[in-house]
């Protein structure tokens, strides 16, 4: 025997189990996105490197990226990330689009990473971006879509949690202890670090980074002074935006919030599972601006955020907050009761379809038992026969999967008493 071929590591399966996850999720996106005005818009999968050189950072481009050279001679890469593209996208038509530009997208992305729980190499990811305002007010929007999907999927506020920070405030406040610009990559990551290392050793490292010691004190004071807030008109807009909005209940200020405050350039905000076990943020975004200096475009601010399908789909699985899977989309079968029979069972269905009622045929005569049990399994509701005696008659027999009640129905009264029955539950 040939020995079997394994996926290659770190890419994802989708029976149909897992693509009624992946469909799911899609689902609940796409609402929560058109709920609020946004567009849907997709990029191509396959993008030059150098789209990559400008935007991204060293590591993406060299170390986690899938890049190959194509038939062509062209040096290309599995897209990592969307932004490089949207950028693009923008730029080619800057001066034609309607502002501000709500758009979002649901697709797939490749990074060659470790995978581990949580993280995989190939990835869908919800991306969602309003282009052409800057103001706490539309931060605040895109944090109430975040919220609104959250919300949809059955994590309330008590499950889950939107931490926020403001990349000026804590600029500021840096200004203030004397951490130079150069040193705030560091003290990014040093906080980034906090709550995964022992306190002594948390501080320690911060000394060998070269802060002071009242520097460090100082830090510490930051990070835990949750009503700093107040002392942002940024921040505080942005909180009577979120209450006006009626998401306030999922948002936090948390000075803690550091990943990617060098990248954005005012509001940052990570949403996480308050009580799960999986730390892995469910999505995360900010301000930023000149969206398009690196792809020739005039200066243009925006605000969005990212959210993977990986850590989504363990964190609903977790909790128990997907619906019972249903292996097929259709209720009702139509079974073949013989060879002479074969053609009217497609007849039926044919008739069913046109309807609008989800149908499939079993595939070849068998015995009625064998078609029965494979309709319960496929947890469909009705099966339908159509024998000789039936045929003769004009009629057809309808057998209730859930409690085995059969009964027999005039042939052109066959749709009305199917969707009756589905509607009675």
């Amino acid at each position: 025997m040939a020995s079997k071929i394994q996926s290659v590591k770190g890419t994802r399966e989708f029976y149909p189990e897992q693509m009624f996850l992946r469909n799911f999720i899609y689902e609940k996106v796409r609402a929560a996105s058109q709920a609020f005005g946004y567009q849907e818009w997709d990029a191509p999968f396959i993008e030059s490197i150098d789209l990559y050189a400008a935007k991204s950072g060293e590591e993406l481009v060299k170390k986690q990226s899938f890049t190959f050279t194509d038939r062509g001679g062209d040096f290309v890469t599995l897209r990592p990330e969307l932004t490089p593209s949207l950028a693009r996208m923008i730029a080619a038509k800057q001066g034609e689009l309607n502002y501000p530009v709500r758009w979002w997208s649901f697709g797939p992305f490749w990074r060659y990473e470790q995978p581990q729980k949580g993280r995989s190499r190939e990835f869908f990811q919800w991306n969602i971006d309003m282009l052409g305002v800057n103001s706490p007010e539309a931060d605040a929007e895109l944090i109430a879509v975040a919220a609104t999907f959250l919300r949809s999927v059955g994590l309330n506020s008590e499950r889950a949690a939107i931490y926020v920070n403001n990349r000026r405030l804590m600029d500021s406040e840096f200004d203030a202890l004397g951490i130079t610009p150069e040193k705030r990559m560091d003290v990014s990551n040093l906080v980034d670090r906090r709550s995964k290392m022992e306190p002594a050793k948390w501080e320690s490292y911060a000394l060998e980074l070269g802060m002071t010691q009242s520097q460090v004190d100082g830090l510490k004071d930051i990070l835990g002074n949750f009503d700093l807030w107040k002392k942002s008109d940024e921040l505080t807009r942005l909180f009577a935006a979120l209450e006006a909005l009626g998401v306030k209940e999922y948002v936090k200020f948390d000075p803690n919030i550091m990943r990617g405050l060098l990248y954005y350039t005012g509001t940052v905000f990570e949403a996480f599972e308050t009580s799960g076990s999986l730390k892995r943020a469910i999505l995360g975004g900010g301000r930023y601006d000149n969206l398009l200096a690196d792809v020739g475009g005039q200066p243009l601010s925006g605000v969005g955020f990212a959210m993977g399908d990986v850590v989504a789909g363990i964190i609903l699985q977790e909790n128990g907050l997907l619906p019972e899977y249903n292996p097929t989309p259709a209720p009702v079968l139509v079974t073949v009761f013989d060879e002479s029979m074969w053609m009217k069972s497609f007849e039926l269905a044919a008739q069913l379809r046109s309807a609008g009622l989800k149908t499939m045929v079993f595939p070849e005569p068998a015995k009625l038992q064998k078609q029965f049990k494979f309709a319960d399994k496929m947890k469909m509701k009705f099966a339908l026969v159509l024998g000789p005696d039936e045929v003769e008659k004009d009629l057809v027999v309808i057998k209730n999967l859930g409690n085995s009640e059969q009964i027999q129905v005039k042939r052109e009264a066959v749709v009305e008493s199917i969707k009756k029955l589905l509607n009675n539950g």
